[in-house]
């Protein structure tokens, strides 16, 4: 005869499963797949950087619906649209967007970051440039970089600029933007802490907070996957590293 389970019981069985098969908390989970998170880590600074482009709809003069609501989200909306020619066929019309290039040490977590009107492999690879020497001036020499199969990662211009920056190009596999796992994770991050972090009455106020925000994530922001510690910890010889 079995003795069935009273459900405190149950829950603690399921939560005894759970944990050997290292699923007990949602941030184990991929959001997608509904798959296990694999973590790998590379071993120090520069052996992989992860690009990738978030986008994000440009915020109205006056301010968004998101903290205003939509009715005088939407009247701030129409303002702007009209005021910069755009088209006004709906009712809360868009004000364009704006694409975030971002970059990040797979090692350190270090992250990079630029505002820009497109995704295209010409904006994509001057951005890859300029982060490459930006990442040498904090001591990261870059060996490799990791994009999913966007158009500018697959163009031969991407490609050549990997081999003229001695960088080894390498791409996600189709369908599993979990590959790039940090950057997805770092984009949710600045979601949070920059992009709908507080009240902005203009696009410009949000873009000019981008800078700041970018140095306290790097200087400043514990991070739970390298001890609580924040990123630039993991660098050495960094000038003003902890400032």
């Amino acid at each position: 005869m079995v003795r069935s389970r009273s459900p405190a019981g149950w829950a603690s069985h399921v939560h005894a499963v759970l944990v050997r098969c290292g699923i007990n908390r949602l941030r184990y989970i991929d959001r997608v797949t509904g798959e296990p998170i694999r973590r790998y880590e590379h071993q120090a600074p520069g052996e992989l950087l992860h690009v990738d482009v978030t986008k994000f709809g440009n915020i109205p003069d006056g301010g968004g619906h998101r903290y205003l609501g939509r009715h005088e989200g939407g009247k701030n909306s129409r303002t702007s649209a009209a005021r910069a020619g755009l088209p006004r066929s709906s009712k809360h019309p868009r004000n364009g967007t704006a694409f975030v290039h971002t970059v990040l040490d797979d090692y350190s977590r270090i992250a990079y970051a630029e505002i820009h009107p497109d995704e295209k492999a010409v904006t994509a690879i001057a951005v890859l440039r300029r982060a490459v020497e930006w990442f040498s001036g904090q001591g990261i020499s870059t060996k490799r970089v990791l994009s999913d199969n966007g158009s500018a990662y697959v163009s031969k211009a991407w490609a050549q600029a990997c081999t003229d920056l001695h960088i080894t190009a390498k791409r996600t596999r189709p369908y599993r933007p979990q590959t790039n796992g940090k950057i997805e994770r770092f984009h949710r991050t600045l979601n949070d802490g920059w992009a709908y972090a507080r009240f902005y009455g203009t696009d410009t106020a949000r873009r000019d907070a981008l800078p700041s925000w970018i140095h306290y994530y790097n200087h400043h922001r514990p991070h739970t996957a390298i001890g609580n510690q924040p990123p630039v910890s993991r660098l050495t010889n960094v000038p003003d590293q902890y400032n």
